[in-house]
């Protein structure tokens, strides 16, 4: 599979170790974040993820900051891009079983490298269950274009 991984400054160790442990399971990833050293503001890497992902460049963007929300919040304004902030593999599984998220954040303050990859492994094993499912995520992504809440 072919993943893009971004982070800020705060999260290089961990995206090292993901990356690392990504390409020993075969997977191709490409690195869109910050290097060692090397001072990034989260909102840069959520965009080239998440366009990345949503352009067909990349089937998942995996996104790592400090606490994973504020990349996540960034990479949601992409249009097209469905990412949620997770910090345990039950809420990566379930993102991707009933919101066909595209994308997942965390937290390098907030996880440890195992919980990483149990969170990760999550997210690139479970399949979209569709169904009514299915519905909800038209309808998420539609949110946008409504005039009102009426």
């Amino acid at each position: 599979m072919k993943i893009a991984i971004g982070n800020d400054h705060a999260a290089v160790e961990l995206k090292l170790h993901i990356k690392e442990y990504l390409e020993a399971q075969g997977h191709e990833v490409i690195d869109l974040g910050s290097a060692m050293g090397e001072r990034m503001d989260y909102p840069r890497p959520a965009e080239a993820v998440a366009k990345r992902v949503v352009s067909g460049g990349a089937e998942r963007g995996i996104l790592i900051c400090g606490t994973g929300v504020g990349i996540s919040i960034s990479a949601n304004k992409v249009r097209g891009a469905r990412c949620a902030c997770v910090s345990e593999p039950v809420s990566a599984q379930m993102c991707r079983a009933h919101n066909d998220c595209n994308l997942i954040a965390f937290g390098a303050r907030i996880v440890g490298p195992q919980l990483a990859e149990a969170i990760v492994d999550q997210f690139l094993t479970t399949p979209f269950e569709g169904g009514r499912h299915a519905r909800r995520v038209e309808m998420i992504m539609n949110l946008d274009e409504r005039q009102s809440c009426d």
